[in-house]
């Protein structure tokens, strides 16, 4: 699926509303253009996790986009989710690939180390992402990295690189440069009033045909 592995990258903020509220949100989202969506809820109890990942995922196969699972793999597995993201403490990507199938998704945080993203490259992952690029409300103790690590995995790397931590419509163009496939957002997108407006910010950001 690493044809639609590019544009913006919505990530659902942890303390998620109820299922039917979070929905509305997230198709707000995908109304501004994104095309990727993650579902991250480190609060939820694993039924409220559960509701909030099918509502999601029914909105997201309606709509064209995919659904990835942030760090709980056996969620994504059981709902038949597009993918799931691992981060330092979550299993190998070789485990995820056997478990969710040639097709899924799986996305690896690499946080500021090149290397972690050469070695998930190898094992089988879809994408890296970098960061924090720019000091973020959702990580606020988050390692910082350089713009540069976003050019080496482009040049490098077999799949595409994604940027991530504290990232706006006004500096997200330099991370698109530096060779962001994709912005991964929180409350950049979640946390604004408008959020189809907020999402739209970003797509336009990115060459006319990746959006």
């Amino acid at each position: 699926m690493n044809q639609i592995l590019d544009g913006l990258y919505a990530i659902t903020p942890d303390a998620s509303p109820s299922a039917e509220a979070l929905t509305k949100q997230v198709a707000q989202a995908i109304e501004g253009g994104a095309r990727v969506i993650q579902y991250r809820d480190k609060h939820s109890d694993h039924t409220g996790r559960e509701a909030r990942a099918s509502a999601l995922l029914a909105l997201c196969r309606a709509s064209g986009v995919a659904l990835i699972v942030n760090d709980d793999l056996e969620l994504a597995r059981k709902l038949g989710a597009d993918g799931v993201h691992l981060g330092r403490d979550d299993p190998d990507p070789r485990q995820a690939r056997a478990l969710l199938g040639r097709q899924a998704i799986i996305g690896v945080s690499c946080y500021d180390d090149f290397s972690r993203a050469e070695a998930a490259a190898e094992a089988g992952a879809s994408y890296v992402a970098f960061g924090s690029f720019f000091p973020s409300t959702t990580k606020p103790n988050a390692v910082a990295a350089d713009p540069g690590l976003l050019t080496l995995a482009r040049e490098h790397l077999p799949i595409p690189p994604v940027a991530i931590g504290g990232i706006t419509p006004q500096n997200g163009g330099l991370l698109i440069s530096a060779g962001a496939r994709m912005l991964a957002v929180v409350s950049g997108v979640f946390a604004q009033p408008d959020i189809a407006s907020a999402a739209r910010a970003y797509t336009t950001l990115f060459p006319k045909e990746t959006h």
